[in-house]
């Protein structure tokens, strides 16, 4: 029995909404098929520019009145954007979702990009690239994109390049919509104690007269992975390294079998393969991470740390030692049942931070049409085989795959 509800408006926009009992907050937001991969070369960082812009200035609105309209209510305005989404969401006491529902409706549909409020959040957008610039351990990951991505869309910056924040005028935010805003590719999201009656109401009330888009748009594809090796000199105190491979696609159904794989080899528990391998045993990092990024045609498998220069070579080593481990032997009945556990585990507590379940609900929708009960899901994973993650070990973890980006001091 599914525990939340759906209904698409006339327009094509899709609704999504899962009554929480005993909520005094309402968590809603609009997610977008559209993304940094969706720009062309004279775009790049375009569509993280708009989530920037939908803030400074409306039909009806100026960028004064967006950012008080919910802040003096004690609620909250946020949005993001990644390869293949924008979002824009809100927080707010129930009795203001009215407010909320009409001030993301107003930001998502209606901004104007006043050429004034483009020059100043240009500045800005430029200091976010410093920002990220002096952080080794966000750029890396950046940078990672390229080489793994090189002249394609995946591998760009989500910020952009300072040359194509530094063109961009009005018209170009206009443009950009124009080509992929598709009504039907769209979800609004909400998750509150307020009734689903409720929420189809607000939807009919501000969102019935957005005139449908219909844009088909085709991403481009990316092939021809060839595994890569660099090293860069940096201005930094500490050597950073990522590595990594492609993986599965969102449509793929190995998604969830490597999902969990991930969790095991370097998840956020203490106990991952690779925290107690690399942190635990030897004190060689302060932190490690394992992430799989599924995208709609692909996915990347990444591990990003930091060391000592004099220990990164070692570490490294250790890396591989680790996933040669996962392809030499399957995992255990017990390992593989503590696995799965743990990782159910920390999906239940994920869905107590109701914003996370408002997202997921839109993104789960857009992606895949549909939306798996957490019964369901857990179902899947306690299915999953020690044979089935073996069998993916080998497709993945070669070695000769992988892709290896250094950062090191100058000195």
């Amino acid at each position: 029995m599914q525990d939340y509800s759906t209904i698409t408006l006339q327009n094509g926009i899709r609704i999504v909404h899962k009554q929480i009992q005993n909520s005094k907050i309402a968590h809603c937001g609009f997610i977008l098929d559209i993304g940094s991969r969706d720009e062309k070369t004279n775009q790049l960082g375009l569509a993280h520019f708009w989530e920037h812009m939908a803030f400074k200035g409306t039909k009806k609105r100026r960028s004064f009145q967006i950012i008080n309209k919910l802040d003096t209510l004690g609620g909250e305005l946020n949005a993001y954007t990644s390869k293949e989404n924008i979002c824009f969401y809100a927080s707010v006491l129930n009795d203001h979702s009215d407010k909320a529902f009409d001030l993301l409706t107003d930001i998502t549909f209606n901004s104007t990009f006043p050429e004034h409020q483009i020059d100043k959040e240009r500045n800005v957008i430029l200091e976010e690239m410093s920002i990220y610039k002096d952080a080794p351990e966000d750029a890396i990951q950046d940078d990672f994109d390229q080489l793994v991505f090189p002249n394609h869309p995946l591998g760009s910056n989500i910020l952009g390049t300072k040359d194509s924040v530094q063109s961009f005028r009005q018209n170009d935010f206009f443009n950009f919509i124009q080509q992929n805003l598709n009504s039907e590719r769209l979800i609004f999201s909400s998750v509150s104690s307020l009734s689903f009656s409720k929420i189809v109401r607000l939807a009919n009330k501000y969102l019935s007269d957005i005139p449908p888009y219909t844009v088909e748009k085709t991403r481009k594809k990316f092939k021809h992975y060839v595994a890569k090796t660099r090293l860069e000199k940096k201005h930094i105190m500490q050597a950073h390294c990522a590595i990594g491979t492609l993986s599965y696609s969102n449509q793929d159904e190995k998604r969830l079998p490597f999902s969990l794989l991930i969790n095991i080899l370097g998840g956020p528990a203490m106990n991952s393969r690779l925290n107690l391998a690399l942190r635990e045993k030897y004190g060689f990092v302060y932190s490690i991470d394992a992430n799989y990024a599924a995208f709609h045609d692909t996915g990347l498998m990444s591990i990003f740390f930091g060391t000592e220069r004099k220990q990164l070579n070692r570490s490294v080593d250790l890396v591989l030692k680790e996933l040669k481990k996962l392809t030499e032997k399957p995992l255990g009945s017990v390992q593989l049942h503590k696995a799965k556990e743990q990782y159910i585990g920390q999906m239940a507590m994920s869905e107590e931070n109701n914003i996370s379940l408002m997202l997921m609900l839109g993104k789960s929708l857009l992606i895949h049409n549909a939306i798996e009960s957490f019964d369901e899901v857990v179902k899947k994973i306690r299915s999953i085989s020690s044979s089935k993650l073996f069998d993916i070990t080998h497709e993945i973890f070669d070695e000769n795959k992988l892709s290896f980006l250094y950062f090191v001091p100058q000195d």
